[in-house]
């Protein structure tokens, strides 16, 4: 008896949503966007003064453009096949792969700085996605975030956010 199993490359990847779905999120969104643009614009001035235009003038046309093309795209978008797919689940599974971190990373910058931070994502990084070992890991992540240092804080004299290490250190 023959086991068959089925070829990865010839099974369908199943859709995470549809580009419809995703057209209507982005124009419903953009649309949001614009109103706030026009309200806000209105709100400062919008109109032709005795000496020019009033400081929310030009804004206030770019978000009434705003929000015409988004309801444009809006009715195509509900007028669009729902069969169409606009990522599958694989695909937006390696972007999450990505994303999710990345997101992490920014959050942790606020209470350990931009260093210590960096250092940890460099690691999690190498070590899930590219299967490093602890002797690639450390002076890697460690030598990375040390260059960066030196290049920020003493060259360029640009202070990036800090964190607790650095404040015992001194270097805060």
């Amino acid at each position: 008896m023959v086991n068959k199993e089925p070829d990865l490359e010839q099974v369908p990847e199943v859709s995470a949503t549809s580009r419809r779905s995703m057209e209507i999120a982005i124009s419903i969104g953009l649309l949001a966007l614009g109103i706030i643009v026009v309200g806000d614009s209105w709100r400062i001035g919008a109109s032709w003064a005795e000496d020019g235009p009033q400081a929310g003038y030009f804004p206030f046309y770019i978000g009434l453009i705003i929000c015409i093309t988004s309801l444009i795209n809006l009715i195509k978008a509900f007028k669009a096949s729902a069969d169409e797919s606009f990522v599958s689940k694989k695909a937006l599974g390696l972007v999450l792969t990505v994303l999710l971190p990345t997101i992490v990373y920014v959050g942790l910058i606020q209470w350990l700085g931009i260093y210590l931070a960096s250092t940890l994502f460099i690691a999690a990084f190498m070590w899930r996605l590219g299967g490093y070992g602890l002797a690639m890991i450390v002076p890697i992540s460690i030598g990375v975030s040390l260059l960066f240092f030196v290049m920020f804080e003493m060259w360029f004299t640009v202070p990036l956010p800090k964190g607790p290490i650095e404040a015992m250190l001194g270097l805060a």
